[in-house]
């Protein structure tokens, strides 16, 4: 009888000792899963996904969304025509294709760091000290190392109603806030620009010509916005059309940024013919720019994009047929449209903002007879625009197959 209470008595502690041990270790393991669900979860992030997130502000951004490259659909002669991404209607220069011949096999060692012969190259042609130059990947890298090094966590930049799309994106990469101003009748309006100024703004970004509307502001008006901002306050001129302009009282920048401190004027190489191989520039003051090449990385601009660079900016002779043809064909296609109740924004680019307000017919009925003949076009829903479209001035005969198309709109 002893022996049997001893050994029940054993039993019974041994039971509860590893009981005891059992929930120790669960509870161990629940306290290692709610520490791990801790560190997993970040503040705007998706609890259900588990793992490395953006920081805030990043999943707030809309991806941007280039034009179409083409369609599934072909006209009657199998021909396709891509007027989506205001891209030149006469090719590249031929001497920037000549330039891409000499490159040869010289594909090991990496380019010269600064782009420097390109930079001397556009300090001559348009008289500007190449020092004071910064060559980019395309225009869409300078903005966003003007971004990077200029806003931060509660800063803000101002845009206008119907800019770049762009704009907003390098903002809140940077964590920074966009804050619009209205535009009137599509316009940029300067009173309204500066009204959304505060004590937070630290960028000022203005596309002129602007896209997607291609209104422009004069040099007087420039002067004006300017003027009233604040000195600590960065004013990003992108004249990315300025090879299109043809109002004889446009200012693309440059006597702004050599008269003062906080202007910048930011240009491309993608309207004049070198879309393909990304280059944009950037002329500012010596302290902006010492700023930005601190950020900017080695190497960013390509041997193959610094040849045909270098060479397209000497070929004025290719530009200034660029800008005839694109002047012809724009004004042209502006008096065949103006006549069938579509409205046709005046434009300083290498595109027309068609406006469809009456209704019949919509853009989306106008884009869809557009497509079935070949004819890609540029949707405008992302600009706050669902009824416009965006038309890239081409070839002749695709601004004539645009005309016959849109002519017939009564009966779409």
């Amino acid at each position: 009888m002893f022996c049997n209470s001893v050994f029940l008595r054993v039993s019974s502690l041994a039971f509860r000792w590893g009981i005891g041990r059992m929930c120790r270790y669960n509870l161990l393991i629940l306290r290692g899963k709610i520490m791990k669900k801790k560190l997993d979860v970040h503040p705007g992030s998706d609890r259900s996904h588990p793992g490395p997130v953006p920081r805030p502000g990043i999943l707030d951004i809309a991806a941007y969304m280039p034009g179409k490259s083409g369609t599934k659909k072909a006209g009657e002669s199998g021909e396709v025509f891509k007027l989506s991404s205001n891209e030149s209607p006469l090719g590249a220069s031929p001497a920037a294709v000549a330039a891409l011949a000499s490159l040869g096999g010289e594909l090991a060692a990496y380019p010269e760091g600064s782009s420097a012969d390109l930079r001397r190259a556009l300090g001559d042609v348009h008289g500007l000290d190449p020092d004071r130059i910064m060559i980019g990947s395309g225009s869409d890298e300078l903005l966003h190392l003007i971004a990077q090094t200029y806003l931060g966590e509660g800063d803000e930049a101002v845009i206008s109603q119907y800019g770049f799309l762009m704009y907003p994106i390098a903002t809140r990469a940077a964590g920074a806030r966009p804050v619009f101003a209205r535009d009137v009748d599509y316009r940029v309006d300067v009173e309204g620009m500066l009204d959304r100024v505060t004590g937070r703004t630290r960028v000022v970004f203005l596309a002129n010509p602007n896209n997607p509307t291609g209104t422009c502001l004069d040099a007087d008006a420039l002067r004006q916005l300017h003027g009233g901002l604040p000195a600590d306050v960065l004013l990003v001129i992108d004249s990315a059309y300025a090879e299109y302009v043809t109002a004889a009282d446009y200012s693309a920048g440059e006597a702004l940024v050599e008269a003062h401190e906080n202007v910048v004027m930011v240009r491309t190489f993608s309207k004049i013919g070198l879309a393909a191989l990304r280059i944009g520039w950037m002329y500012g003051p010596e302290r902006i720019m010492d700023a930005l090449n601190r950020v900017r990385g080695p190497f960013n601009v390509n041997r193959a994009a610094q040849l045909a660079g270098e060479a397209a900016a000497r070929d004025q002779a290719f530009i200034a047929s660029l800008r005839d043809h694109n002047r012809k064909w724009r004004e042209w296609l502006v008096e065949q449209v103006a006549s069938n109740g579509i409205r046709a924004i005046p434009s300083q680019g290498n595109f027309v903002l068609l406006l469809f307000e009456g209704g019949h017919p919509d853009a989306s009925a106008a884009r869809m007879a557009l497509e079935n003949e070949g004819i890609v076009v540029r949707e405008m829903g992302a600009y706050g625009l669902p009824d416009a479209l965006r038309v890239s001035i081409g070839t002749e005969k695709a601004m004539r197959k645009v005309a016959a198309v849109l002519n017939s709109a009564g009966d779409l």
